[in-house]
This record gives C-alpha cells, sequence and structure tokens, in this order.
C-alpha cells in the first residue's frame, strides 16, 4: 500500500501552477469569509461592491486589524484574521496591525458574560511584544509599504475629556445594550461598567486614525467595525467595509478554540506537538481548517481522511517551522513515537509537590532553581504552549504534569513522563 506523502502532493499542486490567493476572481478574497458589509443591493447603504473598488482603486487600500495583547500567546483561531490581511498584502494592499495596547487595558467585552481582568501597562507591553514574533511567519514583514504596525496609545492616550464626551455622545444606552454580550449580562443582572461602554468607540476611532478602507474580524466583531464606520462618516471621513471571518472550532470538535477549553493549538507550540493536534482533527471539522489554515485548494484535496489529516498537519506546521521541520514531525508520528524528537525527563526521581522552577532545575532546562525563578519571572517558560509566570506555581503530584511538554524560550523542550 503506497504511503500518502504530504510534500509530495503539495509539489504536484504547484507544478499545475494553481495560484490560489491571487486568483483574478477575488477567490482569495471570499475564502473562508462569512460576510462582507456593506453590500451593493444594501437600501441603506449605497455603495460599490468592495471587489469593485480592489479592482479599480488607483492606491493600495488600508487594511485594519486589531488584536488586543491581553495574553502572551495566539493559538491558530486567532491566525485566520492575520492569514487574511496576508492575503490583502499580496493583492499589493497595505496591512495596517494595530496592537491595542491601550485598549487591551479594558478588554474586549464582546462575547464576555463577565467583566474583563485590568492588565497592567508592563504585562501589555510584553504580551505585545510576543504577539508580534508569533505573526511574522504569517504576514510580509519585508516588503516596503507592505505593512504598518500601530500602537493605539498613540492616539488613545491623546484624548481629552471634550473628546471622549464626544464620542460618547455618537452612541445611545439602548445602542450600546443591543451588543449581544451587554445583552446578556444586562438581562443576568451581572454588572456592566461604564469604560466598558468605551471598548467598541475607542475601536472604531482607530479606524479613523489610521482611515482604514477595510477592516478584518471575527464574526463577533461586527457590532465594533460598525462601530467604526460610524465614526468615520462623523468625523467627515468615508466608512470603511467590515470583513468578518468565523470563529474557528477547536480540536474537541464542539466548542470555539480556546486555551481555557484546552482545545487549542499554539502558534508557538513545537512542531511535533502541532504535528500531534493537528492529525487528530476531527473529520468534519478538516474542510473548514483547510479552508481557514491553508492556501490549498479544496477541490484537490486526498478523499481518505486520514490523509486529509496527515496533510493538514504537515501544512499548517511548515507554514510556521519549515519544510524541514514538518518532514521530520510527520516521521516522527509515523514512526509511532509521539514524542516526536523531544528529548524526555522522568518526574520518577522529583518528590512531590515541587515547584516549577525545580523540575526546570531537574530537567536540566535551566542550571539551577534561581535560574527557574528568572526565566519564569522573563516569560520564557511554558507548559504544553501555556506560559507559566508565577515562580511559586506548584504542583502536588506527578499525575499532572504527564506527557506535558516543558518549554523553555523558543528551542528547548523537554516531554515530562512517569
Amino acid at each position: 500500500m503506497t504511503t500518502f506523502n504530504p510534500t509530495v502532493f503539495v509539489k504536484s499542486i504547484a507544478n499545475n501552477q494553481l495560484n490560489f490567493i491571487m486568483e483574478q476572481n477575488f477567490s482569495w478574497l471570499h475564502r473562508g469569509t462569512v460576510e462582507i458589509f456593506p453590500q451593493p443591493n444594501d437600501p441603506e447603504h449605497k455603495v460599490d461592491s468592495l471587489e469593485n473598488i480592489l479592482a479599480s482603486s488607483d492606491r493600495p487600500l488600508r487594511v485594519k486589524l486589531g488584536i488586543d495583547p491581553t495574553g502572551a500567546d495566539i493559538h491558530l483561531g486567532h491566525s485566520i484574521p492575520v492569514r487574511k490581511l496576508r492575503a490583502f498584502q499580496d493583492a499589493g494592499h497595505t496591512a495596517v496591525l494595530i496592537i491595542g495596547d491601550f485598549t487591551a487595558q479594558i478588554g474586549d467585552p464582546s462575547g464576555k458574560s463577565d467583566v474583563r481582568r485590568h492588565l497592567s501597562p508592563e504585562q501589555v507591553a510584553e504580551n505585545a511584544q510576543t504577539y508580534l514574533e508569533q505573526v511574522k511567519p504569517i504576514l510580509d514583514f519585508d516588503t516596503p509599504g507592505r505593512l504598518e504596525v500601530r500602537y493605539n496609545s498613540e492616539w488613545l492616550s491623546q484624548l481629552d475629556l471634550s473628546k471622549i464626551l464626544q464620542l460618547l455622545a455618537t452612541m445611545t444606552v439602548g445602542q450600546m445594550l443591543a451588543k449581544e454580550g451587554f445583552t446578556e449580562r444586562y438581562q443576568k443582572e451581572n454588572p456592566i461598567f461604564l469604560h466598558e461602554f468605551l471598548y467598541p468607540l475607542m475601536q472604531g476611532y482607530d479606524s479613523v486614525a489610521v482611515d482604514a478602507d477595510v477592516e478584518l474580524g471575527g464574526t463577533d466583531q461586527k457590532f465594533n467595525i460598525a462601530v467604526g464606520r460610524d465614526l468615520q462618516r462623523h468625523f467627515g471621513k468615508a466608512p470603511q467595509f467590515g470583513l468578518l471571518l468565523p470563529i474557528l472550532i477547536g480540536t474537541d470538535g464542539v466548542q470555539k478554540m480556546s486555551k481555557s477549553l484546552n482545545n487549542y493549538i499554539g502558534l508557538s507550540e513545537h512542531p511535533s506537538q502541532k504535528y500531534q493536534k493537528l492529525q487528530g482533527v476531527p473529520d468534519n471539522l478538516l474542510e473548514q481548517y483547510f479552508e481557514l489554515l491553508t492556501d490549498l485548494p479544496l477541490d484537490k484535496l486526498p478523499e481518505n481522511p486520514r490523509d486529509r489529516q496527515k496533510l493538514l498537519a504537515w501544512e499548517v506546521v511548515q507554514q510556521y517551522h519549515g519544510k524541514p521541520a514538518a518532514d521530520e514531525a510527520q516521521k516522527a508520528a509515523e514512526s509511532g513515537g509521539e514524542a516526536g524528537n523531544l528529548p524526555e525527563f522522568s518526574l520518577a526521581s522529583v518528590e512531590f509537590p515541587t515547584k516549577l522552577f525545580q523540575i526546570l532545575n531537574f530537567s536540566g532546562l535551566c542550571k539551577s532553581g534561581g535560574e527557574g525563578k528568572r526565566k519564569i519571572k522573563e516569560g520564557g517558560v511554558k507548559i504544553d504552549g501555556d506560559r507559566i509566570t508565577d515562580i511559586d506555581t506548584t504542583f502536588q503530584q506527578a499525575s499532572e504534569l504527564q506527557g506535558k511538554v516543558l518549554q523553555l524560550g523558543k528551542n528547548k523542550f523537554v516531554r515530562l513522563v512517569l
């Protein structure tokens, strides 16, 4: 029986000169897109289509994506709008990546049933740097004019009370309460704080500040993007288009991808770990994953679900880590070794309960417990892709860590075994 080879498959597509990203019929624009608004047939907004504007514009469009660095790590679900931003770059347009260092201190209430935890400016700055490192494999950072990285504290920190009052006067309380997350909280009598009402207005003002022509976001961002359109009109500017993308279902096949649900695949995870998770994606999600996370033609995918899983795992790993790493991860998985090329550290010699910095020392990742504490404080330690920053993190028994990958920095990994 012939073994499916993802490398050969991808080469055969390239040899047939199939170009998915830049087809003239704008398939790159519509791939994975849930909605583009407004539409030309919208009676309330007499506008040309985004496709016609893209085809006829005498300048690159300014395409905005805002990300709030509220955590240290990004998963594949977060990568979807970033990949669409790259498609606009490849079509010759300017990506405007806004790091929400100011808005992150409020937190986007979209889809949240409770108030967000407040972050310090130092935490936000540290998270922002890790975000940029993680999106570098996706975006074009090198071609002149293709990328602007902006921090919204640049303009939001300069707003005085009169300007804030002007923003608040553009919306009613009823309009704010119509926002999905606020409606749910209001009905359940969960507190809604006044500063949270400012978040959609601040995100909308970002569009004013950068002269956005298009804003990208998940389907949960329609309200915020529409606020941006309203504010652009209020300030005498042409309103942006909104392009909405789906929320990725996690590896459990049921709920949206989330670190808190442990059904995520982190961008910074080890290639072998990422490959193992991807080749286990449920069959019913494979086409969505291919559509949203790759540029491969959906009508050319292998028929066998198992081959599809292998191709998905290889293709995504090579995007972030390169073809040699993808090949190595594939070989490790096919040889039956889940750990891939990761060295193992036996916890049998460790007396529990024990602290994480001690495990870093015992495993050889750090030369001493003191170095382990310092690395944890610096944010350089992860367990299964989840960053740990509390030096007092304690594990009561070895079974809590069985099979997990302990990571130090970008290149040091060990799998913890009993």
